[in-house]
């Protein structure tokens, strides 16, 4: 019997494999809802109306924020968002792309002084068909990495645990890019 045909019978379920599962049940909320925010419901476009705590924004600027992935892929995974609804980085003006750019770079600073990460994996998913849970409002990814952790996202490295609450992360965070370290 071949491997296809051994995985489709009775006798495949429960046969061990080398995956590793960490059970998420809260996750099923973001998985189930395939709905694609507009303008009227957009949680990027909600967020600054909340407190910074409420909404889990790190920092504010003037075209631009940085917030918490509600689901994250590591601990400390931040988003940079324009405060303006656009879903392409195409119809950025040129302040939002450049305060985009160094929101970026100092939420990286950030993270690695106050969380110790050794790199990153930075990226915008543009559209849905590319991967973006929220494909009409822009959003560039900064997820933090260590030495020590999986080789890739949670899906291919097979198990991903979350150390800290979001609360606590958003609050470390938030409090070194208002009082940051010397050289940050």
């Amino acid at each position: 019997m071949d491997r296809v045909e051994d995985l489709n019978t009775t006798a495949a379920v429960g046969t061990p494999d080398d995956m590793e599962r960490l059970w998420v049940p809260h996750r099923m909320v973001y998985v189930k809802d395939h709905h694609q925010p507009d303008h009227r419901d957009c949680p990027f476009c909600e967020a600054p109306s909340k407190t910074d705590e409420d909404a889990l924004i790190v920092a504010r600027g003037t075209t631009a924020y940085v917030i918490l992935n509600l689901f994250p892929y590591n601990t400390g995974h931040m988003l940079v968002c324009p405060y303006r609804h656009i879903a392409g980085y195409d119809e950025a003006t040129a302040e939002e792309v450049a305060e985009i750019g160094e929101l970026t770079q100092r939420a990286m600073r950030i993270a690695r002084e106050v969380m110790g990460c050794d790199g990153f994996n930075l990226g915008m998913n543009q559209g849905a068909i590319a991967g973006a849970g929220v494909a009409a409002h822009l959003h560039q990814h900064i997820v933090p990495r260590w030495a020590s952790d999986a080789n890739f996202f949670p899906i291919i490295a097979r198990t991903k645990a979350l150390p800290q609450l979001l609360g606590e992360v958003r609050e470390k965070l938030a409090t070194a890019w208002a009082d940051p370290p010397d050289g940050v």
